[in-house]
């Protein structure tokens, strides 16, 4: 047998002072007895009576636990890859504070709703990197996540293809285990759709055969705005100052050629909770089963009994002076 709690100083100076209490309670009966020179025997049932039912409640607080079962734990997640871009244009004002600025805040907040997944963080131009490889570690991620800025990786551009290719490597054949289910791998892939890369339709088929769903999160207005550049605005070869606008086109053909979906992060709308919410619609893998042994807590009998003999002490009446 185990108990879910232990005795401690202060139930032991509760039982001590009702002891005590119930001590002078006899003795004081006693000498009531005594002067009209009768032995109050029946005290002696009502005492353990009492004392019983008083044991039994510190029993039932103290949690016995017993009947030890066998019980299967299961650990499921997902692998999840955030792609974020860091080109030039994600520093765009027509999402406030900036559009890297807002991705940064959302990709925190996917971050914290899949605590059971393993997440990694990708940082992409026209090339892409591994900011960090798969992880539980949350705060990791988080303070990853914080120190994103453009000026991380080269900035001639935007290409897709890169970050695909490198997705697959990591979430692909070569990069997964045996144990590692094809239905539970994800890349969710965060830009403003100006991709000036090259053909990425092998790398979507490629995708598409591996099973990992590609989720796509647009950033920006269709409005657009000026890229700041030190103190001024980014300009064309012809002096004439560059406007960014959101290109979802894209995203959205990424999304449908790999089973995920298109989702949009603006200044009047956030569809993050709808991402999450989809993600959260594809069965995970099985990370880990073990068994272990558990027991119950049967407090339920000794407080039952307890409250058994308090019925019978409130409906027994011992006469304990005859007069």
């Amino acid at each position: 047998m185990t108990w879910y709690q232990t005795i401690t100083l202060l139930e032991i100076l509760f039982g001590i002072l009702f002891f005590g209490l119930y001590l002078g309670y006899l003795y004081r009966v006693w000498r009531v007895a005594a002067f009209f020179r009768q032995r109050p025997h029946g005290v002696w049932i009502k005492f353990l009576l009492r004392h019983l039912y008083a044991a039994l409640l510190v029993v039932a607080l103290l949690g016995p636990s017993f009947g030890a079962m066998k019980k299967e734990i299961r650990t499921i997640g997902k692998d999840l890859y955030i792609a974020v871009d860091l080109s030039k244009s994600m520093d765009a004002t027509d999402v406030q504070p900036s559009r890297l600025e807002k991705a940064k805040h959302e990709i925190q907040r996917l971050i914290s709703r899949f605590n059971s997944d393993r997440i990694g963080l990708i940082i992409f131009s026209d090339e892409a990197f591994v900011q960090s490889p798969l992880t539980y570690d949350q705060n990791a991620l988080q303070l990853y996540t914080q120190t994103l800025r453009t000026s991380l990786v080269p900035n001639t551009g935007t290409s897709y293809a890169p970050v695909l290719q490198l997705a697959l490597d990591k979430l692909g054949p070569n990069g997964r285990t045996e144990a590692t289910e094809q239905k539970a791998r994800v890349l969710v892939l965060i830009s403003d759709g100006e991709d000036f890369g090259g053909n990425v339709e092998q790398l979507v088929g490629q995708l598409r055969e591996e099973n990992i769903r590609v989720y796509t999160l647009g950033i920006g207005t269709t409005d657009g705005s000026r890229i700041p550049a030190g103190r001024g605005f980014k300009k064309d070869e012809e002096g004439k100052i560059v406007i960014t606008s959101l290109n979802p086109a894209p995203l959205v053909q990424l999304a449908e050629l790999t089973g995920g979906q298109y989702f949009e992060v603006n200044n009047r709308v956030s569809e993050v909770s709808r991402l999450i919410s989809a993600i959260n619609t594809i069965e995970g893998e099985l990370r880990e089963s073990r068994t272990i042994d558990v027991t119950a807590n049967k407090y339920i009998y000794p407080l039952a009994l307890a409250l058994f003999f308090i019925l019978l002490d409130v409906l027994i009446t011992i006469k304990l002076i005859r007069i």
